[in-house]
This record gives C-alpha cells, structure tokens and sequence, in this order.
C-alpha cells in the first residue's frame, strides 16, 4: 500500500513525534494495533464568530459565538488512524464504483472539485428544470451524534465481515470510548506556557509525569455515552461517509424515483424533488435520520420553490447552499460571508495600525522617521491581488459560475478597502 497515511506532524503530544520507518512498522502489524494502548486525545474549544448584515440597522451585527471542541491524537495514535482511513477510503471507493448514488457523496473524496463547484452542480440542476421544490437540511451536533452501534455496523458492511476483526475493533473502540484531557489544565498542571508550551520538548511528559499528573490528577475524561466520535481525528471525516451509507442509498433512490437529485456535503443534505413531493420527502428523510440515531436541526431547514415564469425561473426564497444564494436567475456570495470579511478587515487594518505605531514610537525614539503601513502585506490579504483570501475566492467563484452577480458584489470592496487604509493612516 502506498504510504500516502503518513505525515509529521510537529505539534506537542504525550508521545515524541516517529519517523516513517517505525511508523510503518506498527500500523502494518495487525497485532501490534489489536494492542496497543491508545493516549487521550488533547481537546481545546474553537471559538467562530459569526457576523451578519442587520439591515434594520445598517450595520454590521455580531451572533453568539459558536463554540466546537476539537481533538488531536497522541502522534503514533494519528499514524494508526491515517493507517485505517486509507485501508477503508479505498474500499469505500470500491464500494461506490459498483452504486449509482456515487455522485451525491460530496465531501472528504478526492474529486478534484471544491464547494464552488458542488455548488454551481446543485444550481445548474434546479436550473434545467421547469419547476421544482428544493429542500436543503441540516443534521445537529452530526460528529457528537454518530450512533456507535450503527457505526460499527455499517463499517462491518464495508468491510463485508460479519464482526469487525480485531485491530479494526481496536481503533474503533479508541473512537468511541474515547478518552480525552482539556489542553489547558494539562499545560497548567504540568507548568506549561500556554503560549509557548514547546521550549525544546519533544512530548508533553515523561510517562512517569503523565501517570501522575495527568490520570492521577483527574484530568481524564471519557466518552460514557453510546454516541460521538471526536471531531479531528484523520479518520473521522471518512467515517461520516461510511456511518451514512445506509442513508445515501435510500434518499437517493426515492429521488431517481420521483426524477429528481440528492447531493450531501457531510452534514448538509440537498434534495431536488418535485412540486408536489414537498411533504413525502421531508417524511421520508425525517424517518430515516431518526433511524440512524440523528436529528435535523429544524431552524436551519429551508425549502425553496423554484418555477418557471415569464421572467424565467423565479424562487419564493433564496437558496443558501455550500457558501452561496441562488435565487433562480443570479448566484451571489452570502451576506454573511461577505460581513465577516468586512470584520476581517476592519480588525486586520486596525491591527496593522496599532502595530505600526508601537514600531515608530520606537524608531522616534532613535531620532530615526517613521513608517506607514505596511500595504503590501494588506493587499495581499485581502484584496484581489493576494492569491488565497476571501476576495481572490469570489472572483474565482464567479468565473467557474459564470457569475457576474459575485463580480458585482466584489467591485466596491477595493474602494471600501483603500479608504479604511487611508483613515488609519491619518490621510
């Protein structure tokens, strides 16, 4: 097998980083997996802020911050996992070589496309028809929600085994009874920087240290419920895919039946149904997420009816789909998207500023003149002439989309761009 699993990985662990050599010897042995004794993963909590344009007040406005955790394995238990997702990768695409819903499975495959292009599939499909009810779904909590039993079932199926065998029972159990510690208290109770916790280490502890500070201190926690895998593990990802197999098959064969589409990006599920299927559907999809131990997150379901009309096909709601809004005739960046760049560079500029102004007091200091703001690095970050930012994205957008309502709503961004930097620099 190609050793595409591996990859150094340099963060801080309770284990030293391992070269490929050692690291192919204990992922190719079956045995050695079937025991070995996995560390807690390292959890810390991401915080996004999402930000929106509030048209009652003309102003940017700010939600609740949205908290996930995420979790990072000890580095041979990573090897372990990239190991495993590779060997069940290629047999789930094997197995979707031989399905027709191959299509619909969107997202953690190599298909040489990205969400511009999903989307723009998704758009072009409601386009060629006369009408059409679109009904776009989101499942809760998707990762903390994954039912163990079920997920050991279908991962059996892929396998074609009647039992998972013993290593792939080990690596399961490591996700599903997982154990995990806070970085924080971890970093604290061993007397860690925060900032900079690395100061010439190769691993956290010592196993002495961590048998004593970290399990005997009570910094262990463990998944006690029958559902939730951790969220960013190597595996993870392709075990969404593989958990909703069952699911794929069923949704998408009612829509061929009815002649309309199903397309799923993890946890958001597309439908493209007729008119007057509109209820059977939802049924039909609320039956079968409630099968496989999830929930829809109801507020964040939105049903859209697309028809054809003299003015050409027309929808009585925007469609909000993978990043953009298509209203039947136009695709455009979401509102939201384009508030949180705004915010970006508000605080980006600002910093900018405050940063340049602790540089020239000092430079003062030394009788030498002062600096402006370094432009360049601004403009490579967030305008068009950067290569990977947000606005760089839209236009790309809308080329492969064919898009001049995007282009449109990227135009004032320069001007709006070059006038916060001529205020912060007091011109």
């Amino acid at each position: 097998m190609p050793e595409k699993w591996y990859k150094s990985r340099g963060y801080l662990h309770f284990d030293r980083p391992i070269n490929r050599a050692t690291a192919l010897e204990i992922v190719s042995c079956s045995k050695t997996v079937t025991q070995h004794a996995f560390y807690p993963f390292i959890r810390y909590v991401a915080q996004t802020q999402k930000v929106f344009f509030d048209k009652s007040i003309g102003k940017v406005a700010k939600k609740d911050p949205k908290q996930r955790p995420i979790s990072y394995a000890a580095h041979v238990d990573s090897h372990i996992y990239s190991y495993y997702c590779e060997q069940l990768n290629q047999a789930y695409e094997n197995h979707l070589a031989k399905v027709h819903w191959s299509p619909a499975v969107l997202a953690f495959r190599t298909l040489g496309k990205s969400n511009i292009d999903f989307a723009r599939d998704a758009f072009v499909d409601i386009a060629t028809r006369d009408s059409c009810c679109v009904i776009a779904i989101d499942i809760k909590g998707f990762f903390d929600n994954l039912d163990h039993a079920h997920l050991k079932s279908s991962w059996q199926a892929l396998l074609g085994a009647s039992q998972l065998p013993d290593d792939h029972y080990a690596v399961f159990r490591s996700l599903t009874k997982f154990s995990f510690v806070y970085r924080d208290q971890v970093y604290e109770a061993l007397g860690l920087s925060k900032n900079n916790p690395k100061q010439g280490r190769k691993r956290i502890c010592e196993p002495q240290e961590f048998r004593t500070k970290v399990r005997d201190g009570g910094l262990i926690e463990t998944n006690k419920d029958k559902k939730g895998i951790p969220q960013g593990s190597p595996i993870s990802a392709l075990l969404s895919n593989v958990y909703m197999m069952g699911f794929d098959e069923q949704i998408h064969a009612y829509v061929q039946s009815c002649g309309g589409a199903y397309y799923r990006y993890c946890d958001d599920v597309l439908l493209i149904v007729p008119l007057e299927k509109e209820a059977e559907a939802k049924a039909l999809v609320d039956q079968r997420i409630d099968a496989i131990g999830l929930e829809i997150q109801a507020a964040k379901t939105e049903t859209c009816k697309f028809k054809l009309s003299a003015k050409g096909l027309r929808s009585d709601r925007s469609l909000q789909y993978l990043g953009f809004v298509f209203d039947g005739a136009n695709i455009y960046l979401r509102s939201s998207s384009l508030a949180r760049y705004q915010e970006r560079v508000h605080r980006g500029i600002w910093l900018a500023g405050k940063c340049m102004a602790k540089v020239n007091a000092q430079r003062i200091s030394r009788g030498q003149l002062p600096r402006s703001i370094f432009l360049k690095k601004l403009y490579k970050r967030y305008s068009y002439l950067g290569r990977r930012n947000f606005i760089s994205y839209g236009y790309r957008a809308a080329k492969i989309m064919n898009a001049p309502s995007i282009k449109k709503q990227l135009k004032p961004h320069w001007n709006r761009l070059r006038e916060r930097i001529s205020d912060a620099q007091g011109e």
